[in-house]
């Protein structure tokens, strides 16, 4: 399998059983998922697991990365801290859509607490299969990263 088919996923315990659904849902689309974790719903520290996540991504041993989180908020502040990712938070599909096409995010976020199992799967879905679009959005990538 390409890298584009491997996954590194992880999650706190507010969003750990969303977290198993996903991971089988990979398995079942035949993804490859690197799962760091957490390892069941007893009380984590969230930035632990983004951090794993987002490391990994940003040291390019991984293209796509999906992180869980309660609302999806911590996971999020807690990626966008390492050079070269872009975690999104996406609760819907629009926002999932956009986020690859104009953002090329590389870490998806969701709220396990916000949104339901089959929207999460959609979301995941739509975030994997959606192209960036490079041209313009491509150059405002470029000013990301000289954000220091």
């Amino acid at each position: 399998m390409g890298a584009e088919k491997s996954i590194i996923i992880g999650s706190d315990h507010a969003a750990y059983d969303l977290k198993e659904n996903i991971k089988a849902y990979l398995l079942q689309t035949g993804h490859t998922v690197e799962d760091v974790g957490a390892s069941g719903n007893q009380s984590v520290h969230y930035p632990e697991y983004g951090g794993k996540v987002a490391g990994r991504i940003s040291e390019g041993e991984f293209t796509k990365g999906i992180l869980m989180c309660g609302t999806g908020l911590g996971m999020s502040m807690v990626a966008n801290r390492y050079p070269g990712v872009r975690a999104a938070l996406c609760n819907g599909l629009f926002a999932a859509a956009m986020s690859r096409r104009h953002n090329d995010a590389n870490i998806l976020v969701m709220g396990g607490r916000v949104i339901g199992i089959d929207l999460a799967r959609e979301i995941v879905r739509v975030f994997l299969e959606t192209p960036f679009e490079g041209g313009r959005h491509q150059l405002r990538i470029d000013l990301f990263d000289r954000i220091p």
